[in-house]
């Protein structure tokens, strides 16, 4: 007998984890620093971790509707304080994880647009856009916040295992 895997099931430990991974960088993140930028081209702290929780808000709007017009209706947070932005990713990631935990198989497979007014920037399958913009680059963007810690000289959580700091 053949033993059937759902998206859901094989995704959902590691949504999971990369929830618990990146709440831990952002308790690892600096009160205070929003303006920093470790180079000139860089965003800045505050846009960063703002646009990282974005994601899972993003993630949300993927999982539970079939277009997103940024233009019309996205408005980018940018972190002002430590609290909240803890704040803001609990809300976020626990929507992400509340619409993950509600789609079917079916459902992944079904066309998501994203656009800004008329040009549309993707139209492709749920799934694809859901695991590429929404986890990996949730990762991307822990990686980078991670380089700002290391700037600003302070110790960096473990991600995949221990860092260099130990924790």
């Amino acid at each position: 007998m053949t033993e059937t895997f759902f998206i859901r099931d094989l995704i959902l430990p590691e949504l999971e984890t990369e929830i618990s991974k990146t709440r831990r960088l952002f308790d690892a993140l600096p009160d205070g620093e929003a303006n920093f930028k470790p180079y000139e081209k860089s965003m800045t702290l505050g846009r960063l971790a703002g646009h990282t929780t974005d994601l899972f808000r993003l993630m949300t709007l993927t999982l539970t509707s079939s277009e997103l017009d940024m233009a019309a209706s996205w408005r980018s947070y940018t972190m002002d304080s430590k609290a909240e932005l803890l704040g803001r990713f609990k809300e976020n990631a626990g929507g992400a994880l509340a619409a993950f935990k509600q789609i079917s198989d079916d459902a992944f497979h079904h066309l998501w647009t994203i656009r800004r007014g008329s040009a549309v920037l993707f139209s492709g399958e749920r799934f694809f856009y859901f695991r590429n913009q929404g986890i990996n680059q949730i990762i991307h963007h822990r990686a980078q916040l991670g380089i700002y810690l290391r700037t600003l000289g302070l110790p960096l959580p473990g991600m995949y295992g221990p860092s260099a700091d130990g924790i």
